[in-house]
């Protein structure tokens, strides 16, 4: 077994019906680009019945036709922010705790340390969070998983994960292992993974690599380490 070998994300998630929500985060094969992206799945008309929007320098899930929404208080909400030289994304309402404990002097993993999987038992979804730390050309980041440790949801089990950006490599985490009933969390460590330079490209790869009755929406983000410029692409199944 190769520890440090790097997967396709494309042969990596293809013919998987359902990986749930998913964060990756790395740097491109030239080395100038860090890379953030986020999307989401959906089973149920509820989860389904969403898109990506930006507003306000911020990125939300929100609802495709709000005459629809059964049950908004786990699928609403801003999945990704900018404090100062962080940038914030999670798959849920954690990107607002996150965000509110920086201002208040916490860490990543102190702020998460208020919050658990959500209440949806049996399945008890994961809350996954990333971070990534800008400053002098480069950047650093960190992924989280807040998990029930057992199938009753009795107690909450957290992780942090800590890497050096270096090119060509990103690290990608999700919700679920595949579809299941329950669903079964996502285990171990981030996944290794092929980042790409073109955008588009790598955006594209992703989102067709998604099961096409299940994928809802993806986000993704290029950021210029030399400029700060930042580019970026959203794909949403509802248009």
């Amino acid at each position: 077994m190769d520890i440090y070998g790097i997967h396709d994300i494309k042969a990596l998630i293809t013919g998987n019906p359902y990986v749930g929500r998913g964060i990756l985060v790395g740097k491109t094969p030239d080395g100038t680009q860090a890379i953030t992206a986020y999307f989401i799945m959906g089973r149920s008309d509820n989860s389904r019945n969403r898109v990506f929007v930006k507003r306000d320098g911020a990125l939300y899930t929100e609802p495709f036709d709000p005459s629809r929404v059964k049950d908004p208080s786990l699928i609403i909400y801003a999945a990704l922010r900018q404090y100062e030289n962080k940038l914030i994304v999670t798959n849920g309402d954690q990107t607002d705790t996150v965000y509110q404990g920086l201002r208040a002097g916490k860490s990543f993993s102190e702020a998460l340390s208020s919050r658990c999987f959500e209440p949806d038992g049996p399945n008890f979804t994961p809350r996954i969070s990333g971070m990534l730390t800008f400053g002098a050309g480069d950047f650093t980041y960190e992924l989280s998983i807040l998990k029930s440790v057992d199938a009753e949801g009795s107690d909450c089990a957290r992780y942090t994960f800590s890497y050096p950006a270096k090119a060509g490599l990103g690290h990608f985490i999700h919700t679920y292992v595949t579809d299941g009933n329950p669903l079964p969390t996502f285990q171990g460590e981030p996944e290794r993974v092929r980042t790409l330079d073109d955008m588009d490209a790598f955006a594209k790869t992703l989102w067709d690599a998604l099961d096409e009755n299940n994928r809802i929406s993806l986000y993704v983000r290029y950021t210029d380490l030399a400029t700060g410029a930042v580019r970026d692409t959203i794909l949403n199944k509802n248009r």
